[in-house]
């Protein structure tokens, strides 16, 4: 018991110990983990500290005269001439002195833009730090954690674009800020800020937009007019008080609050204030006549292209920039959407786009992507990719791959008949009918989808149109910028205008792509030049280009007469996108109607291209339809563009290459044939092939051309009164299926057999004619003749014969009498006659019996032997 005791009382000391053991060993570890935090902590901020140094090394110079002004960006026309100025140092800034900024809107924009303004240095790490808490619990950016400073220094010496939100420049951002600081007041930099703040509708400075937007000098402005202003910085496009009241006002609200939040204002300052409505102090700008919104589509594409291709941002000055602009064509099409002189559209709201481009170099000479707007930067529907280009899109995808891969003809036969996608769903044409037999000439130029459909999916395939596509610089025809391609989209798909504009011109130049710009070159404030040009790609064989051209030659004059220029060679394709029955319901139509979503037509000369498209802003609200009518504006529109800018220039026709043959088919044949000898003058075509692939066959639908029957013999026995015809087998080509029919005619009865031989009891006497021709389908050859003579039959006495006498005479020792008659000479010798009667030809073909007149002048001996076999 003893030794148990003791053994028990170890045990519960060696177990009292242990667990001092593992807490040292555990609190070792605790020590060397945030020994390494520690360690790495400190590596982290000298390796950032150090990074942080060299980019600041970097940082440009704080320049005072780049904070209080900049150059602005000149925008120069394809002659040179200067058409616009953009940026901060442009005509649309009014500096404002500090002391004249009323305090109201100092209160404002501190207010919503940095709270701690008059505390930081220049950064300010608590703001930073509750930015990043922000952003981490909403999962995004969705705050800013840049000072006021920061952001003048920001819009003064880099760009404002997310891509330039770089590590690199948010350390010489921040350096500069707190170099910023100790030089200059807050309230010089506030002032600063005040004076250079982009303001939407190319207005810079606060002081510049209370006189565009209020109509007031700064000092003038009320409590809800300095809100305004102060929210607008951070989206000034969208917080667009003429595009987006509702969330402009809403915009101006929340800076209400934040500056009740902070003191400046009282809970009843703001309920006034938020009760006034925004547009109900704006200045009316719809009589504006400057530049600014004649050209405020076209620089939407300048802007974005300058920083597509060099980083810059034209809105920050100091560019110069040499654009394709042709100013006279800019204007006549200002003019033609914005006025009633040219069009007459339906009402105000109907929207358009329209892009003019050099087919021979891609320029973008033109463009407008809205109409009746009274704002800047508004909408641009030219570069939009939401809008479905309907039918135009037929060429690009469907008929041209079809030239291009499968070498189809302009005559080739396509079958427009009931039709089912690959998925299933059933496709109809506009009409709800199906014209059965059509050639691509004709399914394209009246736009039937269902050989539309079949081009793509049954013969083209997905993965051609796509290589094609691709090579005209359509990477995707989906609303969402997916790059599939469905079997539907055969018939309608997203594509920009602009991107129409320059596919099409392909087709005109004979299939060289030129990516649309509209920028020559840059100039940097430095002197540095930047140049851009495109050289063009071969997008398709020249083959190709001419036949799509020669097709859509065809839509302008048969289909969109409206859109004809005299003297004018053009090439179109209309485009009209339908409604789907509950979008129907939402506009108050009904399918009844005929009324349409968007129109487009798409259209191009030896030296322009151009799409137009029109459409509603809304096109689910009630009333915004178009009609057939309506439609056909989209026509008028490139009508009078096309006139206007082909004026004074030369317009040859389009020359048809070397790669390019005519020759004339049967219409409907499959595969395209030369047409029979019998094919009707109406199917009769001159069509378009690719060389080396022109009909060599004849067709046979309406016959061949077939030779006179040969080896015509009639041979009669008088005694059982019975007329034997033969004649020779008529031989078709070996692959032909069709069996000869025969067509003989013995007096004047006709007979039509299958054989090459036929007897007839009791045939007419005397002089008959017999004919005899073959037909081979619907074709028939000519006859071969021949005449005999059938004398009367033989009567028989049932008596006995007499023995074996000689005969007194010669004639009474016949017991037969044969009239037999083959189209080789009656006047040759029976052994001349069977030496020929192996093989008688239509041409050889003459009379075996002569003629009842030489019949009374012959003497007796001669019509005796007429009687015999001839052969």
């Amino acid at each position: 018991m003893e030794n148990n005791s003791q053994t028990r009382k170890q045990r519960s000391k060696e177990n009292k110990k242990q667990p001092t053991k593992t807490n040292k060993k555990r609190t070792s570890l605790l020590k060397k983990i945030l020994l390494g935090i520690l360690l790495l902590g400190v590596a982290v901020f000298v390796f950032g500290a150090g990074l942080f140094t060299y980019y600041a090394s970097k940082a440009p110079e704080v320049n005072k005269a780049a904070l209080v002004d900049t150059a602005p960006s000149e925008i120069l026309d394809r002659n040179g001439d200067v058409v616009l100025e953009v940026g901060a140092g442009s005509q649309n800034r009014d500096l404002v002195n500090t002391d004249e900024i009323p305090p109201l809107l100092k209160d404002a924009v501190t207010s919503i833009e940095d709270q701690r303004f008059y505390k930081h240095i220049g950064v300010d790490p608590i703001r930073i730090l509750g930015a990043a808490l922000a952003n981490v619990q909403k999962g995004g950016i969705s705050q800013g954690g840049s000072t006021i400073t920061q952001q003048l220094i920001k819009l003064s010496f880099f760009g404002t674009s997310e891509e330039d939100q770089t590590l690199e420049r948010k350390a010489q951002e921040a350096w500069m800020s707190i170099k910023l600081e100790r030089e200059l007041s807050k309230e010089d930099i506030l002032g600063l800020y005040i004076n250079k703040v982009y303001m939407g509708n190319n207005v810079y400075g606060m002081g510049t937009a209370a006189e565009y937007y209020f109509g007031k000098d700064l000092s003038e402005i009320s409590l809800d007019e300095a809100a305004t202003l102060a929210g607008m910085p951070q989206a000034p496009s969208y917080y667009d008080p003429y595009v987006n009241p509702t969330e402009t006002e809403e915009r101006r609200n929340v800076v209400l609050t934040t500056m009740v939040d902070t003191g400046v204002i009282t809970e009843v300052q703001r309920a006034e204030a938020s009760a006034v409505s925004v547009a109900d102090n704006l200045v009316d700008h719809s009589n504006d006549t400057d530049n600014s919104l004649i050209l405020d589509s076209y620089l939407q594409v300048v802007m974005d292209e300058v920083y597509d291709k060099t980083g810059l941002e034209v809105e920050v000055g100091g560019l110069t920039i040499q654009t394709n602009l042709d100013m006279d064509a800019q204007q006549h099409l200002f003019d033609i959407a914005n006025s009633d002189e040219y069009v007459l559209f339906p009402d105000d709201r109907v929207q358009t786009a329209v892009t003019l481009v050099d087919v021979h170099s891609g320029a973008i000479n033109a463009v407008i992507g809205n109409r009746k707007k009274t704002n800047l930067l508004a909408i641009n529907y030219a570069d939009q990719t939401t809008r479905s280009v309907a039918s135009t899109i037929k060429p690009l995808i469907d008929y041209a791959p079809a030239i291009e891969y499968n070498n189809l003809s302009t005559g080739s036969l396509i079958v427009d008949e009931e039709y089912t996608y690959p998925d299933g769903n059933s496709l109809e044409n506009y009409d709800l009918l199906y014209r059965g037999d059509l050639t691509l000439r004709e399914a394209l130029v009246d736009s039937r989808n269902v050989p539309a459909a079949k081009l793509l999916n049954d013969i083209v395939g997905i993965d051609n149109a796509d290589a094609f596509l691709n090579k005209l610089g359509i990477d995707s025809i989906q609303a969402d910028g997916s790059d599939t391609i469905n079997p539907s989209n055969a018939i309608q798909g997203s594509i920009s205008n602009i991107q129409m504009a320059a596919a099409y011109a392909a087709f005109s130049n004979g299939g060289t792509y030129y990516e649309p710009y509209t920028v020559q070159s840059v100039t940097k404030a430095d002197g540095q030049v930047l140049e851009f040009s495109e050289n063009g790609s071969r997008a398709m064989k020249d083959s190709t280009a001419y036949m799509v051209t020669d097709m859509l030659k065809d839509v302008v004059t048969e289909q969109a007469p409206i859109a004809a220029i005299p003297g004018l060679p053009q090439a179109a394709k209309t485009g009209t996108e339908a409604f789907t029955e509950e979008e129907l319901a939402l506009v108050g139509a009904s399918s009844g109607d005929n009324v349409a979503k968007d129109s487009w037509f798409v259209g191009y000369s030896p030296n322009y291209s151009i799409a137009v498209w029109m459409g509603y802003e809304d096109e689910t609200e009630s009333g915004n339809y178009l009609t057939f009518e309506d439609r056909n504006l989209t026509r008028y529109i490139y009508r009078e563009l096309m006139s206007f800018v082909s004026q004074g220039i030369e317009n040859p026709d389009w020359v048809k290459p070397e790669s390019v043959v005519e020759a004339t088919m049967e219409k409907y044949s499959n595969p395209p044939a030369k047409p029979g000898p019998n094919t009707p003058a109406n199917l009769r075509i001159t069509e378009l092939f690719v060389k080396g692939t022109a009909p060599t066959s004849v067709s046979k639908v309406y016959g061949e051309s077939i030779q006179a029957p040969t080896g015509l013999n009639a041979t009669y026995n008088q005694e059982t009164n019975r007329l034997t015809v033969t004649w020779d087998k008529y031989q078709l080509a070996a692959s032909e299926k069709r069996t000869p029919q025969y067509s003989i005619t013995v007096g004047n009865e006709s007979h039509n057999i299958t054989e090459n031989r036929i007897t007839i009891d009791n045939p007419p006497k005397g002089n008959i004619s017999i004919s005899l021709l073959v037909k081979v389908g619907e074709t028939t050859s000519p006859a071969t003749s021949i005449q005999v003579f059938i004398e009367e039959p033989i009567e028989r006495e049932e008596t006995v014969e007499p023995e074996a006498t000689q005969p007194e005479s010669e004639e009474e020792n016949k017991t037969e009498s044969e009239s037999s008659s083959s189209s080789s000479s009656s006047s040759e010798s029976q052994e001349e006659e069977e030496l020929e009667s192996e093989e008688v030809t239509p041409d050889e073909s003459v009379e075996s019996r002569p003629s009842e007149e030489e019949q009374e002048e012959k003497p007796e001996s001669e019509e005796e032997t007429e009687n015999s076999e001839s052969e």
